[in-house]
């Protein structure tokens, strides 16, 4: 069943991915995908809210040492 509030949920949380590197001063999204051993292009669609399981999220939330409430903190 599919909702038609998920394209902006996932939308949400690839926002959250990105203000997250931001934060951590990156401004390049490459660089920071490439300092993590993460995928290029997977990164890409991670921020732009495609192509992402939970798993992702907590790799994301491990490299950024931040908790899962920390990480869905004011995601609706």
């Amino acid at each position: 069943m599919t909702h038609k509030k998920e394209p902006n949920r996932f939308q949400a949380v690839g926002k959250r991915i990105r203000e997250l590197r931001l934060q951590a001063g990156y401004t390049s999204y490459e660089t920071f995908a490439f300092e993590h051993n993460l995928g290029r292009k997977s990164y890409w669609e991670w921020e732009k809210g495609a192509n992402y399981k939970f798993e992702t999220i907590l790799r994301i939330i491990d490299i950024h040492d931040i908790s899962l409430e920390d990480f869905f903190k004011g995601l609706k």
